[in-house]
């Protein structure tokens, strides 16, 4: 295989409000953390780990907009996007890096604010995903084929 894939999964929830950058000529960009959390048994003490890891996400324009406007921190949101590293000059002259990603479609599955809005895609690419919370009719042992 000749090609490469760079493609992010993630549900989990805002560990703080979506912050906004705004640039010259009407660009702006939207940065937040998201907890995914993995949970499991110790198994020499029986005791239930949980481990958190902590991502950060970066959306843009219209998107950055509208995750502002409904997103707060606790809310339950789903991402896809790409991995993306970056680095640059701190003011004390030293070097920083750090490993974002860049969400390309969202939807958002538990929200504090617009609680009527409760399923928003991103209106760059809008398509349909498993999550459709609309099809809960449907028996759980359904399968398609």
């Amino acid at each position: 295989m000749n090609g490469t894939l760079n493609k992010v999964m993630l549900i989990g929830y805002l560990g703080e409000d979506v912050k906004m950058h705004y640039f010259d000529g009407g660009n702006c960009i939207g940065r937040f953390s998201l907890a995914t959390n993995e949970v499991y048994i110790n198994k020499t003490t029986n005791e239930k780990i949980t481990s958190t890891e902590w991502h950060n996400l970066v959306v843009r324009n219209k998107a950055a907009e509208i995750c502002e406007k409904y997103l707060s921190k606790g809310d339950k949101i789903y991402v896809e996007g790409r991995i993306k590293s970056r680095q640059w000059q701190a003011e004390d002259g030293s070097t920083k890096h750090t490993i974002e990603i860049q969400v390309t479609e969202f939807t958002f599955l538990t929200t504090k604010k617009g609680s009527e809005d409760k399923q928003i895609q991103s209106p760059e690419t809008a398509k349909n995903t498993n999550f459709d919370p609309q099809n809960n009719d449907l028996p759980i042992n359904d399968l398609p084929f």
